[in-house]
């Protein structure tokens, strides 16, 4: 499982940093989700792996522009380079209306469905053969999500002396039972995928918060969680002198959450425009780093445009080069 980001700026891009969009890798080699489409992510894409034609389903989670303006964009350039596979846009309703009006009013058009499923409905759920999406709401200026992935069908191992025990010799039989289905044997016995093979380890489980300013509100997701992505706009001094309107969280803010709530692998994105990473710029980026660091014992990634991370079989999560 691999993230890329594509912007880790809030509100509006700087020289070094887009808006709001993360690539999620899953599932196959060019198997992948995205999540928020700020303006320019389609440009950013194009100095990554990643491929529209491959894209499997977009999670917006929340209206504001720099989470979504680079939709019209992204899958009208989708349509004219022949996309025909459905896409599912997982989304608030007003996203939906935005994306219409864009298309509707600029003499444009889709070469493929796009199926549009509503992350505020009750009881949401979405999912593939890879991943199963739930979402959490969060507290922000308008309706927000953080959605929660969580990894399906898990690779089996096969109980050998189980298998022996009950006569049941080496061959086709057994590698049907390690794909997870289960056979009728020469003999006419049933064997059950279930009685003869295992699950070795837990599923890869990751939250991408979108905008807010209480994390705590993620508590009870985080349970088996091992990652968490989430906004850490500026420093509390900043926060503080800022005021409660914009309603996003400080560094210290997620770092008290995180270590609260054990999360292993922190990574924090969503930065203002304000912080550089030009180590003789102020404010500098590290500013907020070290308020995260003086709380938050985890390990804590601070996230670039174009940072790749892996979150691999052994729920280590570690920066990779991949560009």
């Amino acid at each position: 499982m691999e993230f890329t980001f594509l912007g880790t700026s809030a509100g509006t891009p700087t020289k070094s940093r887009n808006v709001t969009g993360l690539a999620l890798s899953h599932g196959g080699p060019k198997h992948w989700y995205l999540i928020d489409c700020g303006e320019g992510t389609q440009h950013q894409l194009l100095r990554t792996h990643h491929s529209v034609m491959q894209l499997q389903a977009i999670f917006i989670t929340h209206i504001h522009g720099d989470h979504t303006f680079g939709l019209p964009g992204l899958l009208t350039s989708a349509s004219m380079l022949g996309r025909t596979a459905p896409l599912y846009l997982v989304a608030p309703r007003p996203v939906k209306t935005f994306i219409e009006a864009a298309i509707g009013n600029s003499d444009s058009s889709l070469s493929f469905e796009l199926r549009f499923f509503d992350s505020e409905a009750e009881n949401f759920h979405w999912e593939d053969d890879s991943l199963s999406v739930t979402a959490v709401p969060l507290s922000h200026r308008v309706s927000c999500r953080a959605f929660v992935f969580t990894e399906k069908n898990l690779e089996r191992q096969l109980v050998r002396d189980r298998l022996e025990a009950d006569g049941i010799e080496a061959g086709p039989a057994w590698g049907r039972l390690q794909q997870g289905d289960d056979v009728v044997l020469e003999d006419g016995r049933l064997a059950r995928c279930d009685d003869y093979t295992r699950i070795a380890r837990k599923p890869r489980k990751v939250i991408v918060a979108g905008d807010n300013d209480q994390p705590d509100l993620l508590l009870a997701a985080c349970t088996g969680v091992q990652v968490v992505i989430h906004e850490a706009t500026y420093t509390q001094e900043v926060s503080d002198r800022v005021g409660p309107w914009p309603q996003h969280s400080s560094a210290a803010q997620v770092a008290r959450f995180a270590e609260a709530a054990g999360v292993p692998n922190l990574v924090l994105t969503h930065f203002s425009s304000r912080y550089q990473f030009n180590p003789d710029a102020y404010p500098h980026i590290g500013e907020i780093e070290s308020e995260a660091k003086g709380i938050y014992r985890g390990n804590l990634y601070l996230a670039k445009d174009f940072a790749c991370y892996e979150l691999n079989r052994d729920l280590m999560l570690k920066p990779i080069e991949r560009l």
